[in-house]
């Protein structure tokens, strides 16, 4: 009994060691370069498949390419500035051949620009804007004259305490001048302003009023810096603008109001508001000086517009009717006047 189970065990083991099982190989190596292994795997094709699995080819044959016919979009992050830049140019001309009411040939124009970069985020609120005005006008008879002349920046940033508030603790800063000289015709050999004589610059801080969604901006500062500018040696010498005779600065420190409105008052109507008012505590408070703009903007296509328009000032450091001796002695420093324009003008308008 024992020799029959010795020789049925023995048997078993023979034959297992000659059925060896031969397992798929699914991985081999590479051997191009010695050293260096690589691992390829083999396209086993599955012989049950699951329900879920999918047979795709990952390769994408040129025949199924089509081209792409719609332009997309791209995508642009949100940005939080807004910005203005606005070139215009206004013409006006007359002409006259055998008129017998008679008049003389004349022609006038004004160039103007303004930019704006403007940043809003939740607390904070920053404005810039820069306006450049320059006019001419060629009459026959006569040389030319300057209409016009205007460079004013103005950069004023504001903090709130949350998002519901309308009002911002502000800082303003204004700085307003001028490109070449002025006469008061026909005198053309004594310049009576120049560039940065005068020039002024306003530094205060205060409080804003924005409210949301509307242009407007009411800026109240208790506490504003005026610099008044006279480069030119003639000019200071004579003590113009409010300087002491000989000196290029006057300071005067006082109480400032600006406030700016624009609003389509009709349709293709737009007005454009702006006033200044300052007065100086320490030398004359209660007289104010005022800078005020009103400007209507009648829209006529994209291109072209009509502006209407006034300007007032009124400074008591500007003063006119001067009268002074041979000598140079001043007999009468004279007054100040209300200084008044009026604009009408058809012309070209370019934005972007």
């Amino acid at each position: 009994m024992r020799l029959i189970c010795f020789l049925i065990l023995f048997l078993t083991a023979s034959f297992c060691m000659q059925a060896q099982v031969n397992p798929l190989q699914v991985f081999e190596k590479d051997s191009v370069k010695p050293g260096f292994r690589v691992v390829k795997i083999k396209d086993v094709k599955l012989k049950y498949l699951t329900r879920s699995a999918k047979l795709t080819d990952p390769r994408t044959p040129l025949n199924r390419v089509k081209p792409l016919l719609k332009k997309y979009k791209k995508f642009v992050p949100q940005s939080f500035w807004t910005k203005t830049n606005e070139f215009g140019m206004n013409i006006n001309e007359v002409a006259f051949v055998n008129w017998n009411a008679g008049g003389d040939n004349s022609v006038s124009a004004l160039a103007n620009a303004r930019f704006t970069r403007n940043y809003k985020f939740r607390y904070l609120n920053w404005n810039n804007e820069l306006r450049l005005r320059y006019g001419l006008n060629a009459q026959e008879g006569r040389q030319l004259r300057k209409t016009d002349d205007q460079i004013r920046i103005a950069s004023t940033i504001g903090f709130r305490k949350d998002t519901i508030t309308n009002w911002y603790y502000s800082v303003k800063a204004n700085f307003n001048t001028q490109f070449s000289n002025g006469f008061k015709y026909p005198d053309r050999d004594t310049p009576i302003s120049r560039f940065m004589s005068p020039g002024y610059l306003f530094l205060g801080a205060g409080t804003s009023y924005i409210p949301e969604g509307k242009k407007f901006n009411l800026y109240i500062s208790p506490i504003t810096q005026k610099a008044t500018f006279v480069l030119d040696e003639d000019l200071s010498d004579q003590g113009a603008f409010g300087v002491d005779p000989g000196d290029n600065l006057f300071m005067e420190l006082g109480f400032l109001i600006t406030n700016t409105w624009e609003k389509e008052v009709l349709k293709n109507i737009l007005m454009n508001h702006r006033i200044s008012l300052y007065t100086d505590y320490l030398l004359s408070f209660g007289n104010v000086d005022i800078d005020w703009e009103l400007n209507f903007n009648l829209k006529v296509n994209k291109y072209i517009q009509t502006n209407i328009g006034t300007h007032i000032i009124y400074d008591d450091d500007i003063k006119f009717d001067e009268l002074v001796a041979d000598d140079g002695t001043v007999l009468d420093p004279g007054g100040a006047r209300v200084q008044f324009k009026q604009l009408l003008g058809v012309g070209l308008t370019y934005a972007f």
